[in-house]
């Protein structure tokens, strides 16, 4: 009997390959119409150090990258003016380019009307900024209130099978009644194994994780949305 679903966000609901490289372009070329004296890919190229160095959490990655150039790069302006038209330009980006994948909100609509599911999210990130994303991507209306579950705010990271756990026991099923969707085979795939989930790996194409292979298989692969309505109907019988 399934109870829960729960979802990861990256690379699950929307492209955050995609939308990352957009987003860092477009604080590059902003820092650069501002003064910053630096070819856009060279910029791109360092910055992705700052970021593979420091994480993608990191709250300081632009003032991180200033300090690594010579004066020169920044043209005499002010570094704080640099910073402000990066993060300008990112978040004017999430207005542009923040969406689900084309499938998503239809299938969440349909389990939502169709099933008594409790769906959920369970993802790795800093709190704000994850709840930003699923605000934007308008799924919150979909979603159980009380099944939310951020690292960030739990203090418990992936893939430490008690986020997974505290997300099953907070909404009231065993874990064997609980399917989870994700997009990385060792953070979502093997956690949710471990504790007896229904794991479902969603590899679509572009994700930044869609070639690796994990220690342990999923139950079922799916590469858009679609094909999970398709499991829910024909493996648990969801008239959705």
């Amino acid at each position: 009997m399934l109870r829960a679903l729960f979802l990861d966000i990256d690379d699950t609901l929307y492209s955050t390959s995609e939308f990352a490289v957009a987003a860092r372009r477009a604080a590059m070329d902003a820092m650069i119409r501002h003064g910053l004296r630096m070819r856009l890919d060279d910029a791109m190229a360092e910055l992705a150090e700052v970021i593979a160095e420091f994480g993608s959490n990191y709250p300081f990655h632009y003032d991180r990258f200033l300090r690594r150039l010579p004066p020169e790069a920044k043209g005499g302006v002010n570094p704080v003016i640099l910073v402000a038209a990066a993060v300008g330009a990112y978040h004017d980006t999430k207005y542009r380019s923040l969406f689900p994948f084309r499938d998503v909100t239809d299938v969440l609509q349909r389990i939502r009307k169709g099933s008594e599911l409790v769906v959920g999210v369970i993802t790795e990130g800093l709190e704000v900024k994850q709840a930003e994303k699923l605000v934007r991507l308008g799924v919150v209306p979909y979603l159980s209130p009380d099944a939310i579950f951020i690292s960030d705010q739990i203090g418990i990271s992936k893939p430490n099978v008690k986020l997974y756990q505290r997300a099953c026991a907070a909404v009231g099923v065993k874990p064997e009644e609980a399917m989870y969707v994700g997009d990385h085979p060792e953070n979502d795939i093997a956690p949710a194994k471990a504790i007896g989930m229904i794991a479902v790996r969603h590899r679509w194409q572009g994700g930044k994780h869609a070639g690796l292979e994990g220690s342990v298989a999923p139950d079922r692969e799916i590469r858009g949305f679609h094909e999970l309505l398709q499991i829910l109907r024909s493996d648990f019988g969801l008239n959705l």
